[in-house]
C-alpha cells in the first residue's frame, strides 16, 4: 500500500495559479504536461464503497494508468492507495476485490461513473530534481451511470505530495486560498459526479427509540470492522487489535440489549463474532506477549539471561505469528465469515422486534447498562472471595469481560444519554484496562513455562524463563491489588446514580 496526501481545490474557469514554483523548498517546476485520462468507477448499485470513503476505479491514460483502490486513513487528506496494471479484461483484480470484500458483503461490482479529465500535470522538485508534489489542473467531465443523475462539469486543483514533506501542502494550501480558491467539498471527483443521488445518513433526533440507537451504534462498528479488513490483511500495525475491538463491540451489543435485539433471533451471530474474535485473539496475543517478553529481556541483566534466548524467543514469535496469521487470512477468505457479514447486514437493516426496541431510548438503555453493571459487580465480587490462584485468576477474567460488556452498554447509550453515561463508561475502562493487564500475565506466565520446559528438553539452561515468569507473578499481584482499588472508585454512586 501507499500513502496518497493531496488536497483538491475548487477553480473557476478563468482562475489563474499563483507560482507554486516559488514555495519554500522547491528548487524548480516540471511541466506542465497534457494528460488525458479516462476512468471507470465501480461500486454496488448503493455506493456502499463510496459511503465508506473508498474508490475503485479503472483509468487509461497518464503516467499512472491501471487499476487504483483507494481506503480512508484517519489522518486528515491522506488515503492508502493499491494499484495494479490494467491487465486484458475490464473485471477488478481478485486481489484488489478481497480488500473490499467486507464492505461488498456479496453485492456485485457495477461501473456507477465514467469521468473523463483533461490534465495539465506540473512536478515541484527539490534541491537534487527529487520529486517533492505534484500539481494537477483538471477540466473534469463526470457522466454518471446510475440514478439518472444528470453529467457534469468543472474545474479543480489537486496538490499531491510525493515525498514526506508535509509544510510544503500547508504552505501550498494558504498560497492556493489567498490566491481566492477554495477547498473542495468533495474529497473524489466521483463523489461529485454522483452528489445529487448520495444518501444523506440520518442522524438521531430527540425523539429516537432504542432501536434506532443501537442501529446506530453497531452501524458504527461494523463499519470499523470492515474498515480494518484490508489493513488486517496487509499486516498493518494494531489493525488486528481495532479489528477484534469491533468484534467484541458489536458481540457484546447484541448480548447487552435483549429487549432490543431479542437474542433468539441474534444468539447465531453473536457466536460467529465471538468465533470472528477468537481467531484474531490469537494474533493479537502473538503481537502482546512478544512485547512483553521484550521488556522482560531488556530490563533483566545480560549475566542473568542464560543460553540461547533471544534466539529461542526470536522462533516462537515468528512461529507464532505466522501460524496466528495465517488463521487470520483463512477465517477472512472463507464463507464463513461472507456469511457472518451478511448475518451482520442483516442484523442491522432488517426489522429489530424485541418488546422495547420501539419505546423511547433513554430508560430502556439504562435498564440494560444497569444489568450489565450488576453482572460486573457479582462476577468482581466472585474473584475476590476465591484465595489467589488459578481460580481467581479466571474469576478476575471472567469480572473483566463483565466489566467490557458494561462499558460497550453505556457507550452505545451515550448519545441519549449523555455524559453520565459516558463518565461510567469511562470508569469501566478503567476496571477492564487493568484486569486486562491482569490477563496478560496469567498468560504471559503460562509462555514462560512453556519456554522453559521447551529449553530444558533441548538441554538449555531455563533459569532466565524462570525469571520471567516471577516477574509476570510479581506483576500480577500487584495489578490483583489494583484492581480491587479502581472497582472501588468506579462503583461509587457519583457514576452509577444515573442508572436508577
Amino acid at each position: 500500500m501507499a500513502r496518497e496526501t493531496e488536497i483538491k481545490y475548487e477553480a473557476d474557469a478563468d482562475t489563474e495559479l499563483p507560482q507554486l514554483g516559488s514555495l519554500p523548498g522547491v528548487h524548480a517546476l516540471r511541466g506542465p504536461d497534457l494528460e488525458q485520462l479516462e476512468a471507470e468507477y465501480y461500486d454496488t448499485a448503493d455506493l456502499r464503497l463510496l459511503n465508506a470513503g473508498i474508490t475503485l476505479r479503472r483509468r487509461k491514460g497518464g503516467h499512472d494508468a491501471g487499476w487504483h483502490l483507494k481506503l480512508p486513513l484517519s489522518a486528515d487528506n491522506t488515503r492508502e492507495e493499491i494499484s495494479r496494471p490494467l491487465g486484458p479484461v475490464s473485471e477488478p483484480p481478485r486481489e484488489l476485490t478481497d480488500l473490499i470484500r467486507a464492505r461488498l458483503r456479496g453485492q456485485e461490482l457495477i461501473t456507477v461513473a465514467v469521468i473523463t479529465t483533461t490534465r495539465q500535470r506540473s512536478v515541484l522538485l527539490g534541491p537534487r530534481e527529487e520529486a517533492l508534489a505534484e500539481v494537477a489542473d483538471d477540466q473534469v467531465h463526470g457522466m454518471p451511470r446510475i440514478g439518472g443523475a444528470s453529467a457534469s462539469r468543472w474545474r479543480e486543483i489537486e496538490v499531491e505530495l510525493t515525498a514526506d514533506t508535509p509544510d510544503l501542502l500547508v504552505a501550498a494550501d494558504h498560497m492556493l486560498r489567498r490566491a481566492g480558491l477554495q477547498r473542495s467539498q468533495r474529497s473524489a471527483k466521483l463523489e461529485r459526479t454522483l452528489g445529487s443521488i448520495l444518501p444523506n445518513e440520518p442522524g438521531l433526533g430527540d425523539g429516537a427509540t432504542a432501536a434506532d440507537v443501537i442501529t446506530a451504534y453497531l452501524r458504527e462498528h461494523a463499519d470499523r470492522l470492515a474498515a480494518e479488513d484490508p489493513r488486517v490483511r496487509h499486516r498493518e500495525t494494531d489493525s488486528v487489535h481495532k479489528m477484534r475491538v469491533a468484534t467484541r463491540r458489536l458481540r457484546s451489543t447484541l448480548r447487552s440489549f435483549p429487549t432490543v435485539l431479542p437474542a433468539a433471533g441474534t444468539a447465531h451471530l453473536a457466536a460467529e463474532l465471538k468465533w470472528l474474535g477468537a481467531v484474531l485473539g490469537e494474533e493479537r496475543d502473538a503481537e502482546v506477549q512478544a512485547g512483553r517478553m521484550d521488556d522482560h529481556v531488556s530490563r533483566t541483566d545480560v549475566a542473568l539471561l542464560l543460553g540461547p534466548v533471544a534466539a529461542r524467543l526470536q522462533a516462537h514469535r515468528a512461529k507464532a505469528a505466522a501460524t496466528a496469521h495465517r488463521g487470520v487470512e483463512a477465517a477472512l477468505d472463507s464463507q464463513r465469515y461472507d456469511a457472518l457479514l451478511a448475518s451482520l447486514e442483516t442484523a442491522i437493516t432488517g426489522t429489530t422486534d424485541g418488546p422495547a426496541a420501539r419505546r423511547p431510548a433513554k430508560k430502556v438503555l439504562k435498564s440494560a447498562v444497569g444489568r450489565s453493571f450488576r453482572k460486573a459487580t457479582r462476577r468482581m465480587h466472585a474473584a475476590a472471595a476465591e484465595a489467589p490462584g488459578p481460580a481467581r485468576d479466571v474469576g478476575l477474567h471472567s469480572a473483566r469481560k463483565a466489566a467490557k460488556r458494561a462499558r460497550y452498554a453505556a457507550e452505545a447509550a451515550a448519545p441519549v444519554c449523555g455524559t453520565p453515561a459516558r463518565k461510567f463508561a469511562k470508569q469501566m475502562k478503567k476496571v477492564q484496562s487493568v484486569l486486562g493487564d491482569h490477563q496478560d500475565t496469567v498468560v504471559g506466565r503460562a509462555l514462560a513455562r512453556d519456554l522453559a520446559v521447551a529449553a530444558n528438553l533441548a538441554g538449555e539452561s531455563a533459569f532466565t524463563y524462570g525469571l520471567f515468569y516471577g516477574y509476570d507473578a510479581c506483576a500480577g499481584e500487584r495489578l490483583d491489588a489494583q484492581a480491587a482499588k479502581v472497582w472501588q472508585k468506579a462503583r461509587k454512586s457519583k457514576y452509577r446514580a444515573w442508572l436508577t
